[in-house]
């Protein structure tokens, strides 16, 4: 990545469209719900996204969501998203999901991914796979990620997956709280875990997990800046300022709001840098 010529890197946007698959319209009442929660129905394809951040001069981590077990979803490929990553090496990195329900082959799997096609990272969404992060069942696929040193990023609080559905969709916001993480960032020390979003309504845990244990970041994904709790930007402005990661959750929210309203949430202009930028840098491997 030519990180020099970014204005920032945003580690946290999904590939909403594969180009290689047909479409799949199963459990598309999930789609639906997600849009009104977030007043977005926009979902452009992988190509668009990236003329889209190459036209802001921003880089991106982008991933899709293996759920195929708990939602019978079929996954845009890990392959094509890779693809595109390894075409725009300048300004994208692609993170891998694999559904941890896979277990043995789903470690097959990551290790293909790394040695293959140049997969960077990995995304994990406990709400929406439908595990606890310290299951035991996804310890293969975490072993390889330890071993390669790479990044993880861990869906945390509430989910607008399902919100407004009949009984939530069925998935269950518990799996998402941080605090699960605790045991996951002891047994994989060299694993980066990355805790994404304002972990509403477990803020407090997933402060407390990352300032414990210095493999653990967060990401500021999923909400607008100027609605993030104030102990948030308390601690990213001290204790957790080198850990802390701008992500934007695109489509569902744009750079270009998040950006706009991060100027005025009270984050100290010298912290303000590493956030953009300067964090992911460094957790992305390249410094």
């Amino acid at each position: 990545m030519d990180h020099a010529n970014l204005i920032a890197i945003d580690v946290h946007t999904h590939a909403e469209v594969s180009c290689w698959n047909p479409f799949d319209n199963y459990g598309e009442e999930y789609d639906r719900a997600a849009d009104k929660y977030f007043r977005n129905a926009r979902r452009p394809t992988i190509a668009e996204t990236i003329a889209y951040y190459r036209e802001r001069k921003i880089g991106l981590v982008m991933f899709t969501v293996d759920s195929e077990s708990n939602l019978g979803r079929r996954r845009i490929p890990n392959e094509e998203i890779a693809q595109a990553a390894n075409e725009n090496s300048d300004m994208m990195v692609c993170f891998a999901s694999i559904d941890p329900h896979k277990g043995k082959m789903g470690a097959r799997e990551a290790e293909r991914l790394i040695k293959e096609h140049g997969v960077k990272g990995f995304k994990f969404h406990p709400t929406v796979q439908g595990y606890h992060p310290y299951d035991r069942m996804a310890w293969p696929i975490y072993e390889v990620i330890n071993a390669h040193k790479m990044p993880t990023i861990f869906h945390t609080g509430h989910s607008g997956i399902g919100s407004g559905m009949r009984c939530g969709g069925g998935l269950r916001l518990e799996y998402s709280n941080p605090i699960h993480l605790d045991d996951v960032a002891i047994d994989f020390p060299d694993m980066q875990i990355v805790m994404a979003h304002p972990s509403f309504p477990w803020q407090d845990e997933a402060l407390s997990v990352a300032t414990h244990k210095p493999n653990v970041w967060i990401d500021l994904s999923g909400w607008s800046p100027k609605y993030f709790p104030k102990q948030l930007v308390q601690y990213a402005n001290t204790l957790l300022k080198d850990r802390i990661l701008f992500g934007s959750d695109y489509p569902l929210i744009t750079p270009d709001r998040w950006m706009k309203d991060f100027e005025d949430a009270g984050f100290k202009p010298e912290v303000m840098p590493g956030i953009l930028k300067g964090n992911a840098v460094r957790l992305l491997g390249f410094a």
